[in-house]
């Protein structure tokens, strides 16, 4: 859902940075390289040791590469089917680390055992999310659903709570509760998501196989 507004808007404002690293010649890889090496120290730097708010602030520095780099590519008209595999790929990457990053605080001085393994469903869902996308396109199907909690929302949910949660440590009281209630969003929106595109996929392929079908039986008549 976020996916549809916020990326045009971002897409819009960024486009003339995007110009300006094309103007420097800066190759769209190599935003997502960065991009993505900025976002796994934010998370794994960070996270694992309770500094939630600086690490927010660093993987937001870094997060927007997603949108920068395939600005590059348009504008330079460039865009090609590694670059799409490089940012597809990267992406999970990133969010693995963010989520992992989670899971290590609470595996270690977060001591909690369910949160932690509530982080570890949001990383593993999440992958699985985006993987029934990839395996439905790759066998035909459009798989035409927008999911409740989809890759945008996961980042937003997760960040901005892991950001405000991070200001307990400069004294603000109560705040650190809100990223266990993010995460149990996550982790249930992910599988409501995983559930949405699953009934999809059953529902696209049993249409595609009873329209080979009928094409069959045209053919044989």
């Amino acid at each position: 859902m976020l996916n549809k507004y916020a990326r045009a808007f971002f897409t819009r404002v960024l486009t003339p940075f995007a110009a300006f690293l094309l103007r420097r010649g800066v190759s769209p890889d190599a935003v997502t390289l960065i991009g993505t090496v900025g976002v796994m120290a934010g998370a794994l730097v960070f996270f694992p040791r309770g500094e939630f708010f600086w690490g927010t602030i660093v993987i937001t520095l870094f997060v927007f590469s997603d949108l920068v780099d395939g600005n590059m590519a348009r504008q330079a008209g460039i865009s090609s089917r590694w670059g799409a595999f490089l940012d597809s790929t990267l992406d999970r990457v990133a969010d693995g680390a963010i989520f992992g990053g989670f899971a290590l605080w609470y595996a270690g001085s977060g001591d909690d055992n369910v949160l932690c393994a509530v982080a570890i469903f949001c990383l593993a869902s999440g992958q699985v999310v985006s993987y029934t996308k990839a395996r439905g396109e790759s066998i035909g199907l459009p798989v035409a659903v927008n999911g409740l909690v989809e890759r945008a929302e996961r980042l937003v949910i997760s960040l901005v709570a892991a950001g405000l949660a991070g200001l307990h440590g400069f004294g603000v009281p109560g705040v650190d509760v809100l990223l266990p209630i993010a995460l149990w969003i996550v982790a249930v929106g992910s599988a409501v998501t995983l559930g949405q595109r699953v009934v999809t996929v059953r529902r696209e392929s049993a249409e595609a196989d009873a329209a080979s079908a009928r094409e069959r039986g045209a053919e044989a008549s």
